[in-house]
C-alpha cells in the first residue's frame, strides 16, 4: 500500500472550511446587491471551485489504493488549495481597498 502523507487530512479540513468562507461572502455580496459593482464576487467563485477541487482531490487521495493515483491526487490537491488561497487573499485585498462596496 502507499505511503500517504499526513497532511493531506489537514489540506481536506482547512478546504472545506475555507469553501464556506466564500460561500458566505458570494451570499452576502449578492443579498447585499454589492455583488455587480466589483469583481470579488466572479473572483471569489474561481476560488470556489478551486476549494472545492482540492477538498475531492484530499478525499479522492485517502480513498484510493493505488500509489501512482495517490500521488498525482495528493499533488494536486494542494496546488489547488494554493491557487485558491492565493485568489481569496486577492479577493480581501480588493475589498481592503475598495471602501465603496460596503458604505453605499
Amino acid at each position: 500500500m502507499a505511503e500517504r502523507r499526513p497532511h493531506i487530512h489537514h489540506i481536506l479540513n482547512t478546504s472545506s472550511n475555507l469553501l464556506g468562507f466564500c460561500l458566505l461572502i458570494i451570499t452576502s455580496l449578492k443579498i447585499s446587491g454589492k455583488s455587480a459593482q466589483t469583481a470579488v464576487d466572479e473572483i471569489l467563485m474561481g476560488s470556489l471551485v478551486l476549494f472545492m477541487t482540492s477538498c475531492l482531490l484530499s478525499f479522492l487521495s485517502m480513498r484510493s489504493q493505488k500509489e501512482k493515483s495517490i500521488t498525482l491526487m495528493e499533488h494536486l490537491a494542494e496546488y489547488a488549495f494554493v491557487t485558491g488561497l492565493i485568489s481569496l487573499f486577492v479577493v480581501v485585498l480588493i475589498i481592503a481597498f475598495t471602501k465603496e462596496i460596503f458604505l453605499s
